[in-house]
């Protein structure tokens, strides 16, 4: 969605006619993200890797990180510095989207490293050393790929926002099974408002991030400004999924770290929505910054 989103909208009329049947049928495995590095993290505009043209192909060097499923995908989203950040007059200006086959060049100046985590995700670093790909990789004009790229970002800020969604429901649909079961003291432990009042307040929280996240999803589609909606889709969603993670647990107790209780590793993985793709305090940056006018505090 996110991924190939951005061919899609940007691609040359060659380069959709060669891959986006190939995905649809399924024949082109998963597809990868390679945007963020080591030494960058949400600082898109300094990354370091670069793409240097020699005649008919681009030369990449330099390193990603936090690459989900690059040992799993046949295709790469890669962002690249095409030129110099010294050369250009804005951050965002020089950079650009490069769609590479994995399959090519695995090997051949391209190494992928599995970073094992403590949740159930893969995700790599990947390594360039004089990798080289055909210059029609290019999507859309050199030097233009951060507005690409962010068109992408939107469409994954509202896609982990419905798994957020997901996963607060499955919580909720948890602690109520169970605190509707569990009897202590001679009477079943939802009926004591210490275990009904965390519940219900993050079943009206997921509700009201819902909203937002349906609103978000509708203005995408639509073709319209969606950056406001899909990060406070992203920040509702995953705060209200935590919360909802955060009641499962104290009313399960001590069997919610059995792992026959399928609670404790979705309340690892849940945790990782505030800080992933981007983390909860970017966003407030971006509201504070881009919605609400007050000063740029980075």
């Amino acid at each position: 969605m996110y991924i190939m989103g951005t061919l899609l909208r940007h691609g040359s009329e060659a380069q959709k006619q060669k891959y986006l049947p190939q995905i649809a049928t399924g024949a082109l495995r998963l597809q990868a993200f390679g945007v963020t590095e080591p030494t960058t993290g949400s600082d898109t505009t300094q990354l370091k890797t670069r793409a240097v043209r020699d005649g008919d192909s681009y030369v990449v060097n330099g390193q990603k990180i936090w690459t989900s499923r690059a040992l799993q995908s046949d295709m790469m989203l890669l962002l690249a510095r095409t030129t110099a950040a010294d050369q250009v007059q804005k951050r965002t200006q020089g950079l650009s989207v490069f769609l590479v086959d994995l399959r090519e060049v695995k090997g051949k100046g391209c190494e992928i490293r599995p970073i094992p985590t403590m949740v159930n995700h893969n995700t790599n670093e990947v390594f360039f050393d004089n990798m080289r790909i055909p210059a029609d990789s290019l999507i859309g004009e050199e030097g233009r790929g951060f507005k690409y790229i962010l068109d992408g970002m939107n469409a994954e800020r509202v896609l982990v926002a419905s798994e957020a969604i997901g996963d607060g429901k499955y919580f909720t649909e948890k602690s109520v099974a169970y605190a509707n079961d569990r009897a202590v003291f001679g009477r079943p432990i939802g009926q004591n408002q210490a275990i009904q009042h965390p519940i219900a307040r993050a079943y009206g929280e997921l509700q009201a991030a819902e909203m937002m996240v349906r609103q978000a999803a509708a203005l995408f589609d639509a073709g319209r400004e969606c950056g406001e909606a899909a990060n406070l889709a992203k920040l509702l969603a995953s705060e209200s999924a935590w919360n909802a993670a955060e009641a499962c647990m104290q009313t399960h107790g001590g069997f919610s770290f059995a792992r026959d209780f399928q609670i404790e590793r979705k309340w690892r993985e849940c945790r990782l929505f505030q800080i992933a793709p981007i983390s909860s305090n970017m966003i407030l940056n971006f509201v504070t910054r881009n919605i609400l006018g007050l000063p740029r505090s980075y």
